[in-house]
């Protein structure tokens, strides 16, 4: 196993257990990504029986992600405890206007504080970095409001570092590609629907069983934009898989299929949620 060369890593990586120490329970808002992950066995290596993981269970989220974070809480060996979160049964979230993710996050926290207060433990966390801190993430202040700590941030933890950490731990997700919710799909302003989560879904676990190593499927009505690595675009357009994904696609039910270009980068929706109002604007 590689040691941490990096003076300012070492430090950073004493800072987050020192942080961990001084809370002395947690909760984590466990996803199975990378980041939430490397918290959740920090802590559980620090806190030991202080530690738990929540995981919400949500239409919102895919299956396959679900089960992973099972499985990784097991590994990690902390006690792992899943709710049926209730997005979907609120209008203000349905309607899908910018405080989506605030009012998404209000409820998940407030649902994990419940779970969190059953068991003893006295804080909730969440798994942010400081690269999420130049994206536009309302529900960054619905954790503030409900209290919800971001020990990552609070240690000046970067992605890359995280990365590298969890390497350093044997984690086995330490390169897992990044994952958000399916509601992220949809454009604003567009209702949020069983229907349309369910489409998005299969629509992405056609491309990631075919071996596509990120991808993003966007909903913009009945029509799909796909977002693959830039060094995976080429595949896409190219027979016999170009045919396959359209007949797919369609089974699906899109009616149109487009590829973007430029190849998926995080925050990519926002820019198509100001184009849409721009073009809006215009009309």
């Amino acid at each position: 196993m590689s040691q941490i060369k990096d003076a300012n890593l070492l430090k950073k990586k004493k800072r987050l257990q020192r942080l961990l120490e001084n809370i002395g329970s947690l909760a984590v808002a466990f996803s199975g990504g990378v980041d939430s992950t490397l918290l959740l066995a920090m802590a559980q290596t620090v806190l030991a029986g202080n530690a738990i993981a929540v995981t919400s269970e949500s239409v919102t989220h895919p299956a396959w992600e679900r089960r992973g974070a099972e499985t990784l809480a097991k590994r990690i060996g902390v006690r792992h405890f899943r709710f049926h979160s209730a997005e979907m049964d609120l209008p203000a979230f349905l309607s899908n206007d910018r405080n989506r993710c605030y009012v998404c996050k209000k409820s998940l926290f407030a649902e994990i504080r419940k779970i969190a207060a059953k068991e003893g433990i006295q804080h909730v966390s969440h798994g942010a970095n400081i690269d999420d801190l130049g994206d536009f993430r309302p529900g960054f202040i619905a954790a503030r409001e409900e209290g919800v700590l971001a020990p990552l941030v609070d240690a000046g933890l970067s992605k890359a570092e995280i990365r590298f950490l969890s390497k350093e731990m044997g984690l086995p997700n330490w390169n897992k590609p990044p994952m958000a919710c399916l509601a992220t799909r949809i454009p604003y302003g567009d209702p949020i629907t069983r229907e349309a989560l369910f489409m998005i879904e299969q629509a992405e676990a056609f491309l990631l069983g075919s071996g596509f190593s990120i991808c993003r499927v966007r909903r913009l009505e009945t029509t799909a934009r796909i977002e693959v690595d830039s060094g995976e675009v080429d595949r896409l357009l190219k027979d016999p898989f170009r045919g396959q994904l359209v007949i797919r696609f369609q089974q699906i039910g899109f009616s149109g299929i487009s590829v973007d270009l430029e190849g998926y980068r995080q925050g990519s929706m926002n820019e198509t949620n100001r184009m849409i109002k721009e073009l809006k604007l215009v009309s």
